[in-house]
Order: structure tokens, then sequence, then C-alpha cells
């Protein structure tokens, strides 16, 4: 199996099990059939399946070579701060009337700007 089809199946399986614990536990969040000293035990299990994202992120990016991981690195390093650049700029928005945004928009943000990032570092060296 490929070093990519292997990280695809990884990553894709985490998805999955992330996919598949985030609806139980909405599920029995929203039903009301959790009592309240149980609601933060129920809420966190599909972070599970996250640290398993973070262990298939970085077994892929210990399969790279040089060239690979540096344009990571770079793309990473973009998301990171155009991630703060926005936030931070939002954050101060909000003070002048601006709808508070959720955090929930932070993650997708970031990946966004990942991709972006790769796109670049690609173009800078195609």
């Amino acid at each position: 199996m490929s070093p990519f089809r292997r990280y695809a199946v990884e990553l894709g399986s985490c998805f999955l099990a992330y996919a598949g614990l985030l609806w139980l536990s909405l599920t029995l969040l929203r039903r009301d059939l959790v009592p309240p000293a149980w609601q933060v035990p129920i809420a966190l299990p599909p972070m599970l399946p996250g640290i398993a994202m973070v262990w298939a992120v970085l077994r892929q990016l210990r399969r790279m070579d040089e060239l690979q991981r540096r344009l990571q690195l770079e793309a990473l390093a973009f998301a990171y701060c155009g991630t703060a650049l926005t936030t931070f700029s939002y954050g101060f928005l909000e003070h002048v009337g601006f709808s508070p945004v959720s955090m929930w928009a932070v993650w997708p943000l970031m990946g966004v700007l990942w991709v972006v990032g790769q796109g670049i570092g690609a173009w800078r060296y195609w």
C-alpha cells in the first residue's frame, strides 16, 4: 500500500469514527437522555478520534521527504498566522457591533488556509 493511500485510510477511518461518535453524543445530549453529571463525559468522546487524526497526520509527515515536509511546514505556518490575524481582527470588530462568531469557525478557517498554503507552496516549486 502506498504511503498516501495508507494515510487516506488512517485519516478516513478517524473521520468516520469521529462522525459516528459525534452523532451518538449529540443524539444523547439533545434528547435529554443523559443526567447532568454525565453530560461532559458524553460530550467529549468524539475527541478520541480527533487525537487519532493528529497521530495520522504526524505519521504522514514522518513519511515525507525533506521538500514535502518543508512545504507542509510553510503551509501550516501560513494557516496558523492567517487564522491568528483573522480571529484577532474579527475580535476587534466585535467591539464595534459585529456579531460574535462561534469557535466552531476557527478550525475550518485554519483547514482552508492550510490548503491555500499548500497550493502556494506547490506553485512556488512547480
